[in-house]
């Protein structure tokens, strides 16, 4: 966790995610969830929140040599930045696709890597923007309304 700051009602988080490192794997997203109930989300939103960030997280952790998810809480949306450092991903469309997956035999082996995590997220969020550079890394923004 790097900053928290709560002003004008709305709330702001940053957590750094560090690739590759499965036995932490899930903590951020844990986090978060606690955060957004303690605000006090409807259910329904913390359940949409928790899947989109756990996929997002695990991505990171599965693909990338860090990243950082970046958390706003608005009183009408929940909004994730997720930004990694890593290999990218050469067509976005392909990896839109469930079941489509880049894991190796060693994240399957732990039981990710079925290729529904970018689909999970997309259904879980009102608006889904990825954009990816090859050997650069990653970015996503997902906005999930509360109302």
């Amino acid at each position: 966790m790097q900053t928290a700051e709560s002003e004008n009602h709305s709330y702001k988080n940053s957590f750094d995610v560090e690739g590759g490192n499965f036995d932490n794997a899930g903590s951020v997203s844990t986090q978060i969830k606690s955060i957004l109930k303690n605000i006090g989300l409807p259910n329904n939103i913390i359940r949409k929140a928790a899947i989109a960030c756990y996929e997002s997280e695990i991505n990171i952790v599965s693909y990338a040599r860090k990243g950082i998810i970046n958390l706003t809480v608005t009183p009408k949306t929940v909004e994730f930045d997720i930004i990694d450092e890593g290999p990218g991903i050469p067509d976005i469309e392909l990896a839109m696709e469930q079941g489509y997956s880049t894991a190796d035999r060693q994240i399957r082996e732990m039981g990710f890597g079925a290729g529904m995590g970018l689909y999970n997220i997309k259904c879980s969020s009102d608006i889904f923007n990825l954009s990816s550079e090859v050997d650069k890394g990653t970015f996503l923004k997902i906005i999930i309304n509360i109302s």
